[in-house]
Order: C-alpha cells, then sequence, then structure tokens
C-alpha cells in the first residue's frame, strides 16, 4: 500500500486518546494508566470476563490484595494463602510486534508503530497483572529483539518496546517462522502489525503458529489516512517497503483504492476467522478501547476452550 511522502497533523482530545498518550514519555505509567482506567470502567472489576472458577491456593505476599486471602484455611493452618482462580493461573503470553518499515507511517500525531507499542505494552503490563510469563518478538525481515517468556521479563520488555523503531523492509514468513521455533511451549500469541503482505502470505506466515497449538489473537493496525485515501492534490507518493516512488492523482484513484482496501480486509478478516484467529482491525486515530475489550473478550474465549 503506498502512503505519501508529506504528513498531516491532527489531535484528540479524550482519555486513552492517541495523542494524549502520547504526551506520556515513560511506557509502564502508560501502561499502568491506560489498563487501571479501563478496568475501572469495566465495573471496577480487574476480572470481569474471566473464569472465577477456583483453581489453587498459593502463599500470600506482600502487595497481594488481603480481601483474597482464604481465612477458612488460615483459620486451620495458621498461614496466609491466597486464592486463585482460573484466570489467574499462569499462561506464557508474547507479543510479535512488526517494526518493519511501513510501521512508520503516520498522518497524524503518532504513527502505526507509536500505537503498537503503546498497544503492546498495555496487553503485556494487563498480562503480567494476570500473572502470566510476558515475552517479546519483535521482527521486520528477521526477528529484531526475543524477550522470552517470564514472570521477571516486564521491565525487559517496556524497555525493548521503549527501543523499538522502524527502519527496515519487513516480510512475514521467515521471522515468524524462527518464532515456531523459538516458543515451543503452547502459549497466547498477540501479533500486531499492519499486514503489508497479501492474505495468503499472511495466512502462510501465522498459520503454524496456531497449527503448533498457540492461542492467536491478531490486531491490523492502520493509519487513517490508509483507510480512507482523503488526498486531493496530485503528488509523488512513496511505497515505505520498497521506496518505490509512485506518482498518483487522488481523486482518479480514490474509489478503486478504497474499494482493494476493503476486499483485502475483509480477505484477511475471513481467513482468520476461518482459522480460529481472534482479528480485530484498529484505527490509530481512535481511543484503545477496542483493542482492549476485544483481547478480554479473546482471553474469556480462551480460558473458557481450555
Amino acid at each position: 500500500m503506498a502512503t505519501p511522502r508529506n504528513r498531516t497533523g491532527g489531535s484528540g482530545a479524550q482519555f486513552l486518546d492517541p495523542a494524549v498518550l502520547g504526551r506520556i514519555s515513560n511506557l509502564e505509567l502508560l501502561a499502568r494508566t491506560v489498563v487501571d482506567g479501563f478496568l475501572t470502567g469495566l465495573h471496577r472489576s480487574p476480572y470481569l470476563g474471566f473464569s472465577m472458577d477456583f483453581a489453587e491456593h498459593r502463599p500470600y505476599m506482600p502487595g497481594d490484595d488481603i480481601r483474597r486471602i482464604d481465612w477458612k484455611l488460615f483459620a486451620r493452618t495458621d498461614r496466609h494463602y491466597i486464592k486463585l482462580f482460573e484466570a489467574d493461573t499462569n499462561a506464557n503470553f508474547s507479543v510479535l510486534l512488526d517494526v518493519s518499515r511501513s510501521m512508520s507511517y503516520g498522518s497524524h500525531s503518532l504513527a502505526k508503530l507509536d500505537y503498537a507499542r503503546y498497544l503492546a505494552a498495555c496487553l503485556t503490563f494487563f498480562s503480567n497483572r494476570q500473572r502470566d510469563r510476558v515475552g517479546l518478538v519483535t521482527f521486520d525481515h528477521e526477528i529484531v529483539d526475543y524477550v522470552p517468556p517470564s514472570m521477571k521479563h516486564l521491565d525487559t520488555v517496556l524497555h525493548t518496546l521503549d527501543k523499538a523503531h522502524a527502519g527496515r523492509a519487513g516480510s512475514l514468513h521467515e521471522p515468524l517462522m524462527q518464532v515456531a521455533e523459538l516458543l515451543g511451549r503452547k502459549g497466547i500469541l498477540v501479533v500486531i502489525s499492519d499486514f503489508y503482505e497479501e492474505p495468503d502470505a499472511v495466512l502462510g506466515a501465522i498459520g503454524p503458529l496456531r497449527a503448533r497449538g498457540h492461542d492467536v489473537i491478531v490486531f491490523q493496525v492502520m493509519d487513517p489516512h490508509e483507510l480512507e485515501f482523503p488526498f486531493e492534490e496530485a503528488s509523488g507518493f512513496e511505497d515505505l517497503e520498497t521506496g518505490e516512488q509512485i506518482p498518483v492523482i487522488p481523486t482518479k484513484l480514490r474509489d478503486e483504492y478504497k474499494r482493494m482496501v476493503a476486499e483485502h480486509l475483509a480477505t484477511l478478516k475471513k481467513r482468520f476467522t476461518d482459522n480460529r484467529i481472534d482479528y480485530t482491525l484498529l484505527d490509530t486515530s481512535k481511543p484503545l478501547d477496542l483493542a482492549l475489550f476485544q483481547y478480554l473478550l479473546a482471553r474469556e474465549r480462551l480460558s473458557k476452550a481450555r
């Protein structure tokens, strides 16, 4: 998909809006603010949508909510234990983040990669709170950074996200084949990308992750100008992956462009759904609420499936 060489500005005002989030320089603070605010909005329940079936006990640790202490067990053992539920049991959670050159595009306050980094930070922070082992893979045409899933790797993941940048051309197949080999233990994989490839190539790269038993959740990140193509003046457009320059008269191509994009997105959605992969399209000018809510729904389905 070609993108214009010049960018235009934009702004937002709502909490969770990209323009507001862009003013928070610390990724951990951003993630904590978004997750806590989002969960508070969901009737103040950090376990909304999750199974509350009892799973097991574990010893109380400083910082645990004392309301979750099993006082009946304390009366029998004289020791403090926390009641764990199905939602609390450990899972391997990894974000696979596309940092290829096309992710650098942005028509407003945030580029696609910035939006994707914020989303990855929020999901990782949330999963860490759910006692998951969290990890990260960034990739373009190969794996750039790999943080293996661990209960202790939240800070490492956030630091890696903070320094991620989009600089090289990318492809999905080779790095995701490497990921399939690296992540031997089944877990939850969140793939965040603009999917700048044909649907067959996208499914050919992601399908093997699902085939190995991983629960795969996909977020396609798109800039609003990529979706609507609002340009008016004839201009030179640049393919950010190849660097190819394309002269374009937008008014003559807009309808065809939008038809092709709609067809591409519809095909991706169908192919993902047919392969039992949760799919959500995200507009980078919109708040993160949709992404977080869709993730909660996906985790609820995965929890029930297990």
